[in-house]
């Protein structure tokens, strides 16, 4: 069972998707394998640039096919932009390596100002570069203001003929050293406010286009770009005043979302690697993974790990059904960029205490994964901004349920056309939500679901008695402990809902929902002992801090499919 809830290439067939996508996913982790684990490590080491990876996937039409909407495919039927086939290939390339996965990932990012622009052209060109094998990037972050899209200092000056003239620079900017297409946001010299905002089509080789320099020191190469007096014609512009701000966010939205999926794959790798040295390690006679403080540490790391997975997978229906009346997946969105990668280093933490110095060697996958897992949750605006983001969805969600219809598993080939007309990236406290007990009910008779369940009841009740002063709603250190306990209700959510359409080991959910308890009892002691925590919220945390219940037998066979990880997956030389 273990071997069926993580990817592996060596079993991998994507059968729930159409022909044309299982071939090109197996194809691009049979490259790797290929490749072999040698290579990617002394590429990694190296910092060496990918261009094999990119040759492949140019000869595949692997970013063509995925990337490439329907409506820009020229008829091609596998062309499509399919969230689920996206999230699958954001996994196996996360599971090979960050750096794989990041030129995908600002391709994504790069495209999507292109996608949801009218200009005709653009779309054209850009549909082009992806069949030619280019990769794109997304021009927004700056070295002064990071991704602070009010202070752009990106500054357009009217040319008379319906053109400008960029200068400015940006920061942090994947692929800018190749992109054929580079979307760049910025505001023009001679209007003030929204009305300013211009997103433009840039391109990398053009020579007012002066690439600086690779700002990390990693294989992926993340630029600084300065334009000089660089021309933007008027067949350039994807998006002017308010809809440029807009097409920003809404980016965001669809790009970003595949930071849980990379670090899904990247803790997959590492778990195979972890169990397989730990169980085949002797000390004092007897295998490292007889100890209880070890078995405990791994076992905790695959549940983290299958929840990510179960989580993450539901949120891509909510994503791919979304709708102008239906936009749940704007909370599920930061939560999948905020909570699944912080997850994500928790797994690496557990298996890295148990495999100690073994994690710090440069032969193993792992030390690469040591490193890449931090960025993750930093890639986005840090988990702070991101767990703002979540609160603003607090009151609808736990106490103004709507009604809606169910939201089907979604594996069909259909091209989620809806997350380039998103509209206006505002309104989100007027969002609703379905009853986030439905799924909770289903599952009472589990007894960490109930227990859990307490706790989260428990949360309502707090915020109905003891809500937040304005002085505390102004603190966000406060706001954030808060935001912590809110975000493991919407977490156990969605973990339900994908365990009923998966017919998850209720065992195996138990014991998930027993972590849950205890991260809830954590954050609820965290929430007590802030100083801004009144005397009532902090006897409301204390009496909130619960035990998980515990079941020997449960936990044992939990662990049987842990330790079958041991050998199920060690890649080629």
């Amino acid at each position: 069972m273990a071997d069926s809830l993580l990817f592996n290439p060596t079993t991998y067939d994507p059968a729930h998707l159409d022909p044309e996508t299982r071939r090109l996913l197996r194809a691009t982790a049979e490259f790797f394998e290929s490749r072999g684990k040698k290579a990617l490590i002394d590429s990694h080491i190296d910092r060496a640039w990918y261009g094999d990876f990119l040759d492949f996937a140019a000869k595949e039409g692997l970013f063509a096919t995925f990337l490439t909407p329907a409506a820009d495919g020229a008829g091609d039927p596998a062309k499509r932009w399919d969230t689920a086939r996206n999230a699958a290939l954001s996994e196996v390339l996360g599971f090979y390596g960050l750096g794989y996965w990041y030129t995908w990932q600002v391709t994504v990012l790069g495209l999507g100002p292109v996608w949801q622009s009218d200009n005709r052209a653009v779309r054209a060109h850009a549909a082009q570069l992806l069949a030619d094998g280019h990769v794109m990037a997304f021009g927004l972050s700056e070295r002064s203001h990071g991704a602070d899209i009010y202070a752009t200092d990106m500054i357009l000056t009217p040319d008379g003929a319906g053109g400008f003239r960029a200068d400015g620079t940006k920061y942090y900017i994947g692929n800018g050293n190749v992109a054929g297409l580079v979307s760049v946001f910025g505001r023009r010299a001679d209007v003030e406010g929204p009305d300013g905002y211009v997103f433009f089509a840039a391109d990398s080789r053009h020579p007012a286009y002066h690439l600086v320099k690779n700002v990390v020191n990693m294989q992926m190469f993340v630029s600084e770009f300065r334009l000089e007096d660089y021309p933007v014609r008027e067949r350039d512009v994807l998006h002017t005043g308010r809809a440029a701000f807009d097409a920003a966010l809404n980016t965001v939205n669809v790009g970003k979302f595949n930071l849980c999926t990379a670090a899904i794959g990247i803790c997959e790798h590492a778990m195979y690697e972890a169990v397989t040295h730990a169980h085949r390690r002797v000390l004092y006679g007897k295998p490292v993974t007889d100890f209880p403080h070890v078995r405990r540490e791994l076992t905790d790391a695959y549940v983290r790990l299958v929840a990510m997975k179960l989580f993450s997978d539901r949120a891509v229906d909510y994503l791919r059904s979304a709708g102008p009346e239906d936009r749940r997946y704007l909370l599920f969105n930061p939560m999948t960029k905020m909570k699944v990668t912080t997850e994500g280093e928790k797994v690496i933490d557990l298996l890295w205490d148990v495999i100690a110095a073994k994690g710090f060697e440069a032969d193993t996958y792992f030390d690469k994964a040591a490193k890449d897992i931090r960025g993750l949750p930093k890639l986005e605006g840090t988990v702070h901004v991101n767990l703002a983001l979540i609160l603003k969805f607090m009151p609808g969600y736990l106490f103004e349920p709507a009604a809606f219809a169910p939201v089907p598993q979604r594996h069909d080939a259909a091209d989620d056309e809806f997350l380039f007309r998103q509209g206006p990236a505002r309104g989100l406290g007027s969002i609703r939500f379905h009853d986030w007990r439905i799924a909770y009910d289903a599952h009472a008779g589990v007894p960490n679901v109930a227990r859990f369940r307490e706790q989260a009841d428990g949360l309502c009740a707090l915020l109905r008695a003891h809500a937040p002063d304005a002085e505390q709603q102004s603190d966000l250190d406060f706001l954030l402990a808060l935001g912590q306990l809110f975000a493991l209700v919407v977490y156990g959510q969605l973990i339900l809902e994908q365990a009923d359409l998966t017919g998850l080991d209720s065992g195996l959910l138990d014991e998930m929902f027993g972590l849950l308890v205890q991260d809830f009892s954590a954050y609820a002691t965290e929430l007590g002992g802030k100083a801004a925590t009144t005397e009532e919220q902090a006897a409301w945390a204390l009496a909130h801090v619960r035990r998980p219940v515990w079941d020997a037998a449960r936990t044992a066979a939990v662990w049987e499919d842990v330790v079958a990880l041991c050998g199920a997956y060690e890649m080629r030389p």
